[in-house]
């Protein structure tokens, strides 16, 4: 099993940090997860894990009490945990991409009063862009922070959020028209807000509800959840970074290195198929042989192999950009794409390999198959990874005639 998906050039540290993960997703995650997700049951016993493992930090600079990893690591690690559930690495990603905007784009204070509570797992993160009619068109946003006084008053609708219930910080993106020019571009006149609030459902603080889980296909354990904001006063000094504006990059820049977190998810939950599809294909016997030994299956296999090492390639090649320094909008968008889209072509081959034993909620190919088509829409769908790519590429290769 351990054939595919190796990643050259780790350090020992990255490698200790890989095999540790990878021996709790075995014996913690894997033999609890289908269960628990039939009963759409929060993994706390999970979670408690990964927080005593130092993953809610792994990211988050030492001097702040985390481990000051890279991204690499980081997606390297969300892959092992996505192959055990995939609900599971969602828990981790929302938390790190609000560490993450914190440890670019907060203010000192910020980070001294987040970071180190953020590391140990005292606070857990969600972020929130989407709205009921907004879709992929983040600049019609109708959430709105008004200026009073000290305070912005905030009212509105957002959709979306993965640990909406659970987390305790809501990094959320409204429109803050204050001291921008009529007519400025919509994305210029955004701001993210560093929302406290208590885990639960309800009203969470004054102003604020957390309505209750919206009921999924797939993605279940995590809470998913809208969120109300109804006259929500907040100081200023929960302005991310300070300046109204800006909230817009911000949440990109948070975005960019969370495709490729969804690129690393759909690498695990693509390993984890291959491996039920191998080994029920040496278990299962028609016409006299295992259906390991028919053409048609070590076709299918071999296909599923492939798709699975090209999109970890891609993956870490996203990762290594991004930790390098340069840009990666297009190195993200591509990993994204071609992660997803492989990890449901692979699923689906898993799940025709098991036959009409995949359509029973006794194998675990049943839940990856609901689990797979989220990722297609996660951190942007493969629409808007196309757009990305394409206008990426026009730039890279503009016609000097």
């Amino acid at each position: 099993m351990a054939r595919l998906a190796q990643t050259a050039g780790l350090t020992d540290v990255q490698q200790e940090i890989l095999s540790t993960v990878r021996d709790f997703v075995d014996k913690e995650i894997i033999p609890v997860a289908t269960e628990l997700e039939h009963r759409d049951e929060y993994p706390q016993a999970i979670v408690d894990g990964l927080r005593e493992l130092g993953l809610f930090g792994l990211m988050i600079p030492e001097e702040y009490g985390g481990l000051g990893e890279s991204l690499l690591t980081y997606a390297l690690c969300v892959e092992e945990i996505a192959r055990g559930w995939m609900s599971v690495s969602g828990i981790i990603n929302t938390h790190f991409i609000v560490a993450y905007m914190l440890k670019q784009h907060g203010t000192q204070e910020q980070k001294d009063h987040f970071l180190p509570r953020m590391a140990a797992g005292d606070i857990r993160g969600a972020f929130s862009m989407s709205e009921p009619g907004l879709g992929s068109d983040v600049s019609a946003i109708t959430s709105k922070a008004v200026r009073d006084g000290d305070e912005y008053v905030l009212n509105g609708q957002k959709m979306w959020l993965t640990n909406g219930g659970t987390s305790s910080l809501v990094a959320v993106l409204v429109r803050s028209d204050e001291g921008h020019a009529e007519g400025t571009a919509p994305h210029k006149s955004m701001t993210t807000f560093l929302i406290e609030k208590e885990p639960g459902f309800g009203e969470v603080r004054p102003g604020l509800t957390i309505p209750g889980k919206i009921d999924k296909m797939g993605y279940k354990g995590v809470d998913t959840t809208e969120l109300i904001m109804d006259g929500l006063r907040l100081p200023a000094d929960r302005v991310l970074g300070g300046v109204t504006g800006r909230g817009f990059y911000q949440m990109m820049d948070g975005v960019e290195v969370g495709r490729v977190n969804v690129a690393a998810r759909g690498c695990g939950v693509a390993q984890r198929a291959f491996e039920l599809g191998v080994q029920y294909a040496q278990q299962r016997h028609t016409f006299g042989k295992p259906i390991a030994q028919h053409q048609a299956i070590q076709f299918k296999l071999a296909e599923m192999a492939t798709k699975v090492e090209a999109a970890h390639a891609m993956m870490v090649n996203a990762a290594r950009k991004k930790d390098s320094g340069e840009r990666n909008d297009l190195e993200a968008g591509m990993a994204k794409y071609l992660a997803s889209e492989y990890c449901k072509e692979v699923v689906e081959d898993a799940f025709r390999i098991h036959g009409g034993y995949g359509f029973s909620k006794e194998y675990e190919i049943e839940r990856l198959y609901r689990e797979a088509p989220m990722l297609l829409i996660g951190e942007g769908t493969a629409e808007i990874q196309k757009m990305i790519i394409g206008r990426r590429l026009l730039e890279e290769y503009r016609f000097q005639g």
